[in-house]
C-alpha cells in the first residue's frame, strides 16, 4: 500500500546494578555521540518466542551481562523519536532487567543519579530543587497554570509529600519545562541547566530510565526483587544500604531491620563477614519463598516532610 510506513520494534534495556555505593546503568557511547544511551536491538519474532527471550539473549551476546529480574516497562512510540531517513518509524519496547554486580563486570556502567540528580535525598534534600528546578519551575508556570497540580504533586509541594516512585512524573516536567537537554534538542522552548539538570541521554533514553528507576522503587515494595541487586551473601547492613541506594533516601536502621525480619526472606548462614573492624552476620535470601507471597514486610520509605517552598 502506498504512503505506509515501515515499524520497527526494538527492545531498549535499562540495565541496573548496584557496585560501589552507586546505582549504575548499563551505558553504551557510540562514535561521533558524546551522550550516552541504553543497550538496545531489534525484537525478531521469526527467531524469538517472546520479546524476554530475544532480550535476554542479546543482552548475553552484545552486552555480555546475564540478567536476574526483567520486566516490560511500557512502550515509547511518540512520531520522531527516532529520526530516520529510511522512513522507518521505530516503536521502542522498554524494559527494566537487574544484575548482580558478580554476574555484569567488565563494560561501561554509568551512576544513574548523574541523570537524575534531585532524586537521591540520601544526604537530605538536594539544594538543586531549591535553588534551581522549583524556581525555574514557577517562571514556566506562569504560562502554563494548567500543570500546577502536577507539579505540586510530583514535586511535594504546598503540603504534598515528596513521593520517591514519581521519577518519570518529574523528569516530563522538566522537559515540558525546557529544563533538560534532550527537551532543547527537540526543539521546545527553554533554556536548558544542563550542567545542574542531570547528563542528557540519546533519543528518549533518559525518560526510559525514568520509567524504570520509578517501577523499581515501586516493585521493592512489594516483591523481592532487591535480592537481584544482591550478592548471594550479605549483611544486613549492606542489604539496608542498596535500599536506600534505589529509593534515594536514608532509612533507620533498626525499623528497617524489623521490617526485614517480619519480612521471613532472609535466613542466617552461620558465618560472619571477613571485612575490616567488628565481623558482621552474613545472610541469605530464602529463594523458596519468591513466588509464595509479596515482600510485604519491606514496604520501606523514607518519610520525607513535604516542601515548604511554595
Amino acid at each position: 500500500m502506498s504512503g505506509t510506513t515501515d515499524i520497527l520494534i526494538d527492545i531498549s534495556t535499562a540495565i541496573l546494578r548496584a557496585h560501589d555505593g552507586m546505582l549504575q546503568f548499563r551505558a553504551l557511547q557510540d562514535a561521533g555521540q558524546t551522550a550516552k544511551r541504553l543497550p538496545f536491538g531489534p525484537f525478531m519474532p521469526d527467531r524469538h518466542r517472546t520479546m524476554e527471550i530475544g532480550l535476554r539473549q542479546w543482552v548475553r551476546e552484545q552486552v555480555g551481562v546475564d540478567l536476574a529480574h526483567v520486566e516490560q516497562l511500557y512502550t515509547f512510540a511518540d512520531q520522531g523519536r527516532y529520526k530516520s531517513g529510511e522512513g522507518r518509524h521505530v516503536v521502542s519496547v522498554g524494559y527494566l532487567a537487574l544484575a548482580r554486580a558478580e554476574d555484569a563486570a567488565g563494560g561501561a556502567w554509568d551512576d544513574l543519579y548523574s541523570y537524575f540528580p534531585w532524586e537521591d535525598w540520601r544526604d537530605g534534600r538536594p539544594d538543586m530543587l531549591d535553588t534551581i528546578i522549583l524556581p525555574a519551575l514557577d517562571t514556566w508556570l506562569t504560562q502554563n497554570e494548567e500543570a500546577r497540580a502536577r507539579v505540586r504533586l510530583a514535586f511535594g509541594r504546598d503540603g504534598a509529600q515528596w513521593d520517591e516512585e514519581f521519577v518519570l512524573e518529574r523528569y516530563e516536567l522538566l522537559y515540558e519545562a525546557g529544563l533538560v537537554e534532550e527537551a532543547a534538542r527537540d526543539g521546545r522552548n527553554g533554556k536548558p541547566q544542563t550542567a545542574m539538570l542531570g547528563k542528557a541521554m540519546q533519543l528518549d533514553h533518559r525518560r526510559i530510565s525514568a520509567t524504570a528507576l520509578g517501577r523499581l522503587r515501586s516493585k521493592l515494595k512489594y516483591r523481592p526483587v532487591i535480592f537481584d541487586l544482591m550478592p548471594d551473601r550479605f549483611t544486613l547492613r549492606a542489604l539496608q544500604q542498596t535500599t536506600e541506594l534505589v529509593l534515594g533516601t536514608a532509612l533507620h536502621q533498626q525499623n528497617f531491620r524489623r521490617l526485614v525480619e517480619k519480612s521471613g526472606f532472609v535466613e542466617a548462614t552461620g558465618k560472619t563477614s571477613r571485612a575490616r573492624g567488628r565481623p558482621a552476620e552474613l545472610f541469605r535470601f530464602r529463594h523458596g519463598n519468591r513466588a509464595d507471597r509479596p515482600l510485604a514486610g519491606l514496604r520501606v520509605s523514607g518519610g520525607r516532610k513535604p516542601s515548604t517552598t511554595k
